[in-house]
């Protein structure tokens, strides 16, 4: 084994990164080589001003760190790349269609009803174990259909496929990311005989890979550009974010959940097998390919989403909008006599989410936050309320007898949310790392690339041993661990 160095590309719903990493079998250090903001775009499509990704721009984005990277690297060997999940591309002969919907664009309602007229509910969970969203890639794809825009497209493939074909010219679907689309079957494999019924051409579908697997090297016309030759292998690591965040949970599953918080607060349990269940259905909690094929048996809650909005608000507002000042104010704010539901749909869409938040305290006649701090307090408390509740749930419907909690990602930075979110679990909660998607996507490109060896409890005791987890416990106190 050798050391050396490899570069992740992790994108996420509201920013992405480059992070450069050194990494051997004793070595894991990692930096930011640039960080930009991801931000939709509104577009007037003749009947109204749809949500988009800026995917071209992300892309000179991404193009633009691999550069620094190179640069900043002493031989980069590897690249992996990872995004959110559900949102694609549509081609033509390797032509992009089209810019790509965002998942908050509100088209998708017609989806649902157009799949569920086809394949009820309860028959789709047991096909795909996949969660309820009205957003997911299943009902996307049904308004592309009915909108005709399928007629002319011969591939479909996810945003973290998307780049790495315009990086390396090989389309290929990651399988820990395609099993999020509501079109993976429980076996791993894409469930044609859906697809046709619900109007899809299996044709449009890559092959699958594992995560790991190489997709060869980086374009001449692209690496050359940017200072890399055709020695960079392009790994198709973990391609969803979560899936490459959990990989990077030093954890021991049988007794353990995570909650990967950022956007998005993904919460459940590690498996062996999928658990498909009507209770589990009811629950919805979802059944997502992980990385060495383990199950992520989790339910999506709303993150830190309802802060940043929050914040941006205040910002429109003129008011105040520094979140970290906020947190310090929430903190010495009186608790909510009553949390809110996170998962209420009208905290989907971006807009005035104070607001939003008081109506809904006031239309079931119960007291509205007065104030940012107490908006910010009630925040706080109900994401914590929605992440132990949804922790208490996936170890009674998996059976996994959680002793301890995990947060990794960008929510574990904010002290006053782990604390409170141990108080209401009634368990130990190790906060830490916050880059564990990254983390995850750099391991697995480091194996690929011959830099470090072993399995996926090797991997995380590298990322334990580097980046050691600050420990909360429901008494209120704090040390390392």
């Amino acid at each position: 084994m050798r050391s050396g160095q490899v570069a992740a590309v992790d994108l996420g719903a509201t920013s992405g990164r480059v992070m450069l990493a050194d990494v051997g079998p004793d070595r894991l250090d990692m930096t930011a080589v640039v960080r930009f903001p991801n931000d939709p775009v509104r577009v007037w499509n003749g009947r109204r001003n749809a949500l988009h990704w800026d995917i071209t721009g992300l892309y000179g984005r991404v193009c633009q760190g691999l550069s620094a990277a190179a640069r900043a690297a002493d031989g980069l060997v590897g690249i992996g790349v990872d995004s959110w999940a559900v949102d694609y591309g549509l081609l033509r002969e390797g032509r992009l269609l089209g810019t790509p919907h965002h998942y908050r664009d509100d088209r998708t309602a017609t989806g649902v009803d157009l799949v569920h007229a086809v394949v009820d509910p309860e028959e789709l969970y047991r096909r795909n174990g996949i969660q309820f969203l009205p957003f997911n890639t299943v009902y996307q794809l049904a308004v592309e259909r009915a909108d005709g825009l399928l007629d002319s497209a011969d591939t479909v493939l996810l945003v973290p496929d998307l780049v790495n074909y315009w990086l390396t010219g090989r389309a290929a679907a990651e399988r820990t990311n395609a099993s999020t689309t509501g079109l993976l079957g429980l076996d791993g494999h894409w469930d044609t005989t859906l697809m046709r019924r619900i109007g899809l051409r299996p044709s449009l579908f890559r092959e699958l890979v594992e995560p790991g697997s190489v997709l060869g090297p980086l374009r001449p016309e692209v690496g050359t550009p940017l200072g890399l030759t055709d020695a960079v292998q392009v790994v198709a690591v973990g391609s969803h974010d979560t899936a490459s965040a959990v990989a990077a949970i030093p954890m021991r599953p049988q007794e353990a959940a995570y909650i990967s918080c950022g956007t998005w607060g993904l919460v459940g349990v590690e498996l062996p097998a999928p658990v498909v269940s009507d209770e589990s259905r009811t629950a919805n909690f979802t059944n997502e390919i992980g990385v060495e094929g383990r199950v992520r048996f989790l339910r999506n809650v709303m993150g830190t989403w309802l802060l940043s909005e929050t914040v941006r608000q205040y910002e429109r507002d003129g008011a105040p909008g520094d979140l970290a000042v906020l947190l310090d104010q929430a903190a010495a704010a009186s608790a909510p006599a009553d949390v809110f539901d996170t998962d209420d749909p009208r905290f989907m869409p971006p807009g005035d989410m104070p607001a939003r938040i008081g109506s809904w305290y006031r239309e079931r006649g119960l007291p509205a936050p007065d104030g940012p701090a107490e908006t910010v307090r009630a925040i706080v408390e109900s994401l914590a309320a929605a992440f132990a509740a949804a922790v208490d749930t996936a170890a009674r419907l998996s059976g996994v007898d959680v002793a301890t909690v995990h947060m990794v990602g960008g929510g574990c930075r904010n002290t006053l949310l782990c604390q409170l979110t141990a108080d209401r679990l009634g368990r130990p909660l190790l906060a830490g790392p916050v880059e564990a998607t990254a983390l995850g996507n750099v391991l697995l490109t480091a194996r690929a690339t011959g830099l470090v060896d072993g399995g996926l409890d090797a991997l995380r005791t590298l990322v334990a041993d580097r980046f050691p987890a600050t420990r909360y416990v429901p008494s209120g106190a704090m040390v390392s661990w």
